[in-house]
């Protein structure tokens, strides 16, 4: 598995689905399939989202910060 951090490349809106995708290794239209359907759900999807837009470094910051 890769690091949990936003693409620089294949971004939409904040590139949250596409790192997850590429987290978990399924492809950027699925994790976005998955989540537009989740917000049919009862639940703070979109506070998530957000949360992890904020929370989740660039993927070009993460490479200069790494440990």
């Amino acid at each position: 598995m890769t690091a949990l951090v936003r693409p620089t490349h294949g971004r939409v809106i904040g590139g949250v689905c596409a790192g997850l995708a590429r987290r978990f290794g399924t492809s950027a239209t699925t994790m976005r399939v998955i989540f537009l359907v989740s917000c049919l759900l009862p639940g703070p999807q979109f506070l998530l989202y957000i949360a992890l837009w904020l929370l989740l470094p660039s993927e070009d910051k993460a490479r200069t910060t790494a440990w």
